[in-house]
């Protein structure tokens, strides 16, 4: 893998857990992913403009995704504002990849040595992670793993939709339904003044490392091949843990912390086994 590509996507592991803490320790968790997700369609809109090319047969693969992306952001919300980043965020990015490569297998793909021992160790980071006393999170973790079932969906139907479409005007119509949805959603509430509320420069911020994420895995997966940057990208658990640790000051263990390694060695294995 070239230099510059690790750079890159270790670049965009920083800004993915980044944007996601910012979310997390917002007072409106979901209020602030609607500002977040709506700033990110208005700043993807020149560069999906000046790049379009969508054609008839993506659409059915962006409406699924879509509806995906609205599961996968009501979950994600509602996990962060109820249970600790240091615990959703490693389980479900951890758990997305092992879904996916279930799905390969279902499909016929071959499962490798390497891949079946990637499994295993995200299993063991998971049980980690989620702690191993009688306290443990049960809704947290049935979150998560919502949060990964969601991702590993999305994942597969974008696999298939981007051979339709260029890749940002694509995840520009994903992403334009998916923030009206939340914005008729908290309409309907009556929430829109906490909308309004959580629009500032924390949540701008969220919306521009969002964007600069999914820029530099794109120049990244340029210089190198998918596995490889998939693999140093999810180096973002470990990110997201010691920020959950030191910026929101969750009870981040060695027990939690051994489990994120652990489920990020599984990743890289799946991912380049």
């Amino acid at each position: 893998m070239p230099l510059s590509a690790f750079l890159l996507a270790s670049a965009a592991a920083v800004l993915h857990a980044a944007w996601n803490v910012i979310l997390a320790r917002a007072r409106d968790v979901q209020a602030a992913t609607t500002v977040a997700l709506v700033l990110s369609t208005v700043l993807f809109a020149p560069v999906a403009a000046a790049t379009w090319d969508v054609r008839p047969a993506a659409l059915p693969w962006i409406a699924a995704s879509a509806a995906l992306e609205i599961v996968y952001f009501a979950l994600l919300t509602t996990a962060y504002g109820r249970s600790d980043v240091s615990l959703v965020y490693p389980v479900a990015r951890g758990s997305a990849p092992v879904l996916v490569l279930a799905g390969a297998a279902v499909t016929g793909v071959a499962l490798g040595w390497l891949q079946a021992f990637g499994v295993v160790l995200v299993g063991g980071g998971i049980l980690l992670v989620r702690g191993l006393s009688g306290h443990t999170d049960a809704r947290g973790l049935a979150l998560a793993l919502g949060i990964g079932v969601a991702i590993a969906g999305y994942t597969l139907v974008d696999k298939e939709g981007i051979e339709h479409a260029s890749v940002v005007p694509y995840f520009e119509l994903v992403l334009v339904p998916v923030a009206l949805f939340a914005l008729a959603w908290h309409a309907a509430q009556g929430r829109l003044g906490a909308v309004r509320a959580e629009a500032g420069w924390a949540t701008l911020g969220a919306s521009v490392f969002a964007f600069g994420a999914y820029v530099l895995v794109l120049a990244a997966l340029t210089l190198a091949s998918a596995p490889a940057v998939a693999a140093v990208r999810e180096t973002s658990v470990l990110i997201v843990v010691a920020l959950g640790a030191y910026v929101l000051h969750e009870p981040v263990g060695r027990s939690r912390v051994v489990g994120a390694v652990l489920v990020v060695g599984g990743v890289a294995l799946v991912a380049l086994g």
